[in-house]
């Protein structure tokens, strides 16, 4: 089937798109990748106004269904491939082919490594990216958390109703958090030690992790046993769909876009944390509202030029 619109993505930047192309009357696909981006394994978030407090994966889930009561089409498969025939894009995912007069990458960013040996290896054996989905893991147990910025805090908070012990490992002089989630961090008392101006020098283990080294002493020793530790050090924007389609980046390799998400080809937009245009604010609220400025681009783009699909 031949779309108006195919988003790519399933954060709050594509699935808002979604919503806003349905009520525009554009028949819209959504390639969905892994559901909900970043938000869905979030945790609890407090700061979406109209809503006290929402699990991030039931408000991911609460606009995909707004988009199915619209008429979206989900495709759970992950997009491969983009190329452009005549003003055509065509969208390849495992062994399906889907065909759009306009698209919109809302791809989102990716989880950065601390890149030392043995992290690839231990990944999943005391070694994660997502406290969320494997904290409840380490019941009574000791974790380290690394990164020292907001996402962190909430990690150290979460943890903290199942972990012993938590270290937050911090390459700067301070925590750098909201003020609330400080103060909840603050109130754990001495089940959480932070560890400022301090790097992983080394994961040792085998078939597990057993401990960190770091970079400096604590407590008369560079050694610090912990039985898992999560990686929380932010996040590289995902353009390899960019990059197929020769999109313009800007110098910290994001998707360049003008203040209606229009890329420089056209009939491409971009929304979300894969675009730089709110800085280094990367929050559900400001990706929701890119994604809904970018359907509206893509409406009028379709508007002015028509179904290019329907006429190749």
């Amino acid at each position: 089937m031949k779309y108006d619109l195919i988003i790519i993505g399933s954060g709050a930047a594509g699935l808002s798109a979604a919503i806003y192309a349905k009520r525009y009357k554009m028949e819209t696909l959504v390639m969905e990748g892994e559901f909900g981006g970043e938000t869905a394994t979030a945790g609890i978030i407090e700061n979406y106004p109209g809503i006290l407090s929402i699990d991030g994966y039931d408000l991911m889930k609460a606009m995909k269904e707004q988009g199915q009561n619209l008429g979206v089409v989900f495709e759970k498969g992950k997009a491969e491939k983009i190329s452009s025939d005549r003003g055509c894009f065509v969208v390849k995912a495992a062994n399906k082919e889907f065909q759009g007069s306009t698209l919109i990458l809302a791809t989102g960013s990716q989880r950065r490594h601390l890149n030392l040996p043995n992290e690839k290896e231990l990944t999943g054996k005391g070694v994660h990216y997502c406290w969320t989905c494997d904290g409840p893991l380490y019941g009574k147990k000791t974790v380290a958390i690394v990164g020292g910025g907001d996402s962190s805090v909430k990690g150290v908070n979460f943890l903290a109703e199942y972990a012993k012990k938590i270290y937050l490992i911090v390459r700067g002089k301070e925590v750098q958090a909201e003020p609330v989630n400080l103060e909840r961090m603050k109130a754990l008392g001495d089940k959480v030690e932070v560890l400022t101006e301090t790097e992983v020098a080394e994961i040792v283990g085998e078939k597990f992790l057993g401990k960190l080294v770091l970079s400096k002493e604590y407590q008369g020793s560079k050694d610090l046993a912990v039985d898992g530790v999560f990686v929380e050090i932010g996040f590289d924007p995902d353009t390899k769909l960019a990059n197929q389609l020769g999109l313009a980046l800007d110098e910290k390799n994001y998707i360049k876009v003008d203040s209606m998400m229009k890329t420089n080809i056209p009939g491409v937009f971009a929304a979300g944390d894969a675009t730089s245009y709110f800085g280094r604010f990367k929050q559900d609220i400001t990706a929701a509202a890119l994604g809904s400025v970018a359907a509206t681009s893509a409406y009028e783009y379709l508007q002015s030029q028509g179904r290019v699909a329907d006429n190749g």
